[in-house]
Formats: structure tokens, C-alpha cells, sequence
């Protein structure tokens, strides 16, 4: 970097990271028995000038996070340890400096002799990164394990804030992206369904208006458990929603957080929460019923745990100040203990006749050729299949048509209905086609698997 664009940069948070990776430089050449050139060593000085006025700027961008009272000290272990994910360069340097390391993250050991600690800076240093120490507490880093050898990771949003980046590039631990978009016309439910999803999101427009003007009690969320079975179209509504926010949706992966260790799972819930606090996003849990399910005697010590981990699961869902959509096929499984804590319950029925004739409408490519004879209204009445299978169903009929090199027909359509009906049932009837039954190809219509 020259001295011209390091001054250029002076001003701004960059030449924290630029310090760092010269500290790593000068421990490399250390470390191979080597001086460092006396080139590195000035600009190295130039650069820790920056560093020192930039932070006691008013508007230094550290003040950005939770760092006001930190010690010169804490910022400069919390530089060493945001570097890797600011400038990932220094994270390939941290490898090299600890031989048998698989990850490129700093432990206190290594921090230690980078910023060549004195036995009471050591004692400081332990103090901020000791698990649940200062700088995890404040949400800033997350420590793996305990001793000299544990990682020290950067939370990544609390990064992203520092950088400036796009906050839906930060993905909450635990969770991930939807990137489907969806509009309203293209959900297909019951009338008053929609209006029970578009008024959950008036907790959202309106929140200023209720809490603010009309003095409303606070309260987290709003949540909202959406229950169906599996196709029904609960995380194409939540798209919709997200899309209609102008927000992301991220998806929770309930079995990746829930641990057997005993206090995992809290931790890893409120590593999730910590990164999408403050953040514009909404939160869909699936599968809820697991964790969520009727509570039974407790009969051991796992079973008490286990209780504990849904109170915290259901307290940390409460306090967030922000959308969470959590999605069920088995409501009744879900103790009804827990329904007062949702803004709104919506039920998603599979779809009847003429939804599944809006269904194959939609779903079919737009710009597909159809042969004549396609006829979606004896599509709907002919099998009675979810929203998600007629996805399934209508981009596989898409391929076949697009291999034959015409028009996508009812011969496709069947063989593709044909295909998502054997996922689940390996031998199929014909009564099971209905009517689309006459249009399945020769091979398909004498085939052994189909009596």
C-alpha cells in the first residue's frame, strides 16, 4: 500500500487492518530469523498514527459498535481478530503462524506475541476473550472452547456494520438465505388467510404509530406460526411477506443449533439472536413441533433441559425486536401452552379444485409452448396434489417438453405427475391418475409398476 493511499484511508477504519497485517509481517520475518526491513518498521509507525487518531476521533467508526469504554488494548484485540474477515489475507497469515491450524482465526496465545503483551496487558487480554468474557458478552466475538488455543471469531455482522457492508451478506449462524422473491398474486390461499398475513404485518408498519404515539406496552416480534402440511405454501407466504418488506428471509435449521451438550443449544440460539438484533430480516423456524411439542413428565435430567431450552428458544423469539415465522405440520403436536406468545395463527389447508387450477396456471414456465389440449381444470380435478408437488410436477412436465422439442402437453404433464406420486408410493394405481391416466406414455401406462 503507498504512503499516498494510506493516507487516503487514514481517516477511515481501514488502516486498522493494514496495521495488523504489518504486525503479521513483522512476526513472519521474526519468526524465519530475519530483521523486518526498515521500510516495513516506518510504515508500521505511520500506521499506528493513523490508528491512534482515528480512534479518538468523535465519530470514529468503532463507535459504530459497542466499544465506547474499551481500552486502547481492547480495540486493538478486537482489530486482530475482525482482520481476518476485513482483510482475509491476514487469516492466511494467522495459519501460517500456528502450525496444525485448520482455521484462520487468532487465539489469545497468538494475539499475545503479536501485539508483544507485558504480563499485565496478558491478564487484560485474557479477561476480553475468555469465554463469556468482554468482548463475547458485548457480542463482538465468539469463542470457541476454552485456553490458550481457542479460536477467537468474529461475529460477522458486528464486521458488517464496522464496513459498512449490505447486512443481508452477513447471514445470522444457524440460518439460511431464501432467495426467492414472491408477490402477493402469486399466493394461492383462502381469502382470508391473505388478510391474516397482510395484518401481521401491520405490527410491523404501524409499531411507531401504537408504541410510540398511543403509548402501547412494547412487546418483541410480532411471531407467527404458520401450520399446514408439507407443500401447502407456508415458506412461499413468508417470501411473499419478506419481498413485500423489501427484508430477507432467512431459514432457521432448528436440528443445527439444538446440541446434546447441556447449555450448547442456549448458546448457539443466542448467537443466532445477537447477529440478527437491530437487523431487517425476518426469521422462519421450521419444523417447530420437534422442539415444541406437548411437555411430558419430566422423568430426567435431559427432560428438564430440554424444557429449559424451549423456555429460552420462546424468551430470546419474545424480546426480538423483529419478524419470526415459525412452521409446523403437526399443530396439534405443539403444546397450546404456548399459542398466547403468537400475534397470529394461520392455517394453510391444501388447496381445493380451483386452487389447484390456479396452481398449475401458475407454475407452468410463462414463456412454455403448450400443445393444444392442455387443460388445467381437469389437471385439478384429475389429482389432488399440494402446491409443492404442482411445482415439482409442472418444471419437470417444462424439461421433458424442452428434450422433445414441442409443445409441453398433457403427455408431459402426466408423466411428470406420475413422477412425484411414485416419490412416496412405489407402485401406483391407475384410479390413482384418474382421468390423467390416459394421456401417461405406452410405457408408462403398461409398466409393471402401475396395475
Amino acid at each position: 500500500m503507498t504512503l499516498a493511499l494510506e493516507t487516503a484511508s487514514s481517516g477511515g477504519i481501514h488502516c486498522e487492518w493494514e496495521r495488523v497485517h504489518v504486525l503479521v509481517q513483522c512476526l513472519l520475518a521474526s519468526r524465519s530469523g530475519k530483521e523486518p526491513e526498515p521500510e516495513l518498521i516506518a510504515r508500521l509507525r505511520r500506521l499506528q498514527h493513523q490508528v491512534e487518531k482515528m480512534r479518538q476521533r468523535e465519530n470514529s467508526p468503532w463507535l459504530q459498535l459497542p466499544t465506547r469504554d474499551l481500552s486502547f488494548l481492547g480495540l486493538d484485540v478486537l482489530a486482530c481478530i475482525f482482520a481476518t474477515e476485513a482483510k482475509p489475507a491476514v487469516g492466511w497469515h494467522y495459519q501460517e503462524l500456528q502450525p496444525g491450524s485448520t482455521q484462520p482465526y487468532a487465539t489469545w496465545a497468538l494475539l499475545q506475541i503479536l501485539l508483544a503483551l507485558e504480563d499485565r496487558e496478558v491478564r487484560e487480554l485474557q479477561a476480553l476473550v475468555a469465554p463469556q468474557g468482554e468482548l463475547e458478552k458485548r457480542n463482538l466475538i465468539e469463542v470457541e472452547g476454552e485456553g490458550a488455543f481457542a479460536p477467537l471469531r468474529p461475529v460477522k455482522s458486528a464486521v458488517a456494520r464496522l464496513m459498512g457492508w449490505a447486512e443481508s451478506q452477513v447471514i445470522p449462524p444457524g440460518a439460511t438465505l431464501v432467495k426467492e422473491r414472491a408477490q402477493w398474486e402469486e399466493l394461492v390461499l383462502p381469502a382470508d388467510r391473505e388478510v391474516m398475513l397482510r395484518e401481521f404485518l401491520l405490527w410491523l408498519k404501524h409499531r411507531d404509530t401504537v408504541v410510540q404515539e398511543w403509548g402501547a406496552k412494547t412487546v418483541g416480534g410480532p411471531v407467527a406460526l404458520f401450520s399446514g402440511p408439507s407443500g401447502t405454501g407456508k415458506t412461499f407466504a413468508a417470501c411473499v411477506m419478506a419481498t413485500e418488506l423489501g427484508w430477507p428471509l432467512f431459514r432457521v435449521d432448528l436440528a443445527r443449533l439444538v446440541s446434546k451438550y447441556i447449555g450448547e443449544t442456549e448458546k448457539n440460539l443466542g448467537r443466532l439472536f445477537d447477529a440478527a438484533h437491530g437487523r431487517r430480516m425476518i426469521l422462519q423456524f421450521d419444523e417447530v413441533d420437534a422442539l415444541m411439542s406437548k411437555r411430558g413428565e419430566i422423568k430426567e435430567a435431559r427432560d428438564r433441559y430440554a424444557n429449559m431450552e424451549v423456555s429460552y428458544l420462546l424468551a430470546r423469539i419474545e424480546d426480538h425486536e423483529g419478524p419470526c415465522v415459525l412452521t409446523t405440520n403437526l399443530r396439534n403436536q405443539i403444546d397450546k401452552a404456548f399459542s398466547r406468545r403468537f400475534q397470529m395463527v394461520v392455517e394453510f389447508p391444501r388447496p381445493d379444485e380451483a386452487a389447484r387450477a390456479r396452481l398449475w396456471a401458475l407454475m407452468i414456465p410463462p414463456r412454455a409452448p403448450l400443445a393444444a389440449g392442455v387443460d388445467f381444470e381437469l389437471l385439478a380435478r384429475a389429482v389432488n396434489l399440494t402446491g409443492g408437488n404442482i411445482k415439482n410436477a409442472a418444471l419437470h412436465a417444462a424439461y421433458l417438453a424442452a428434450e422433445d422439442g414441442r409443445g409441453l402437453s398433457m403427455a408431459h404433464i402426466a408423466t411428470a405427475v406420475y413422477r412425484e406420486l411414485a416419490k412416496d408410493r412405489p407402485q401406483l394405481s391407475r384410479n390413482e391418475l384418474g382421468p390423467l391416466a390416459a394421456h401417461l406414455p405406452s410405457f408408462l401406462q403398461y409398466s409393471g409398476d402401475m396395475p
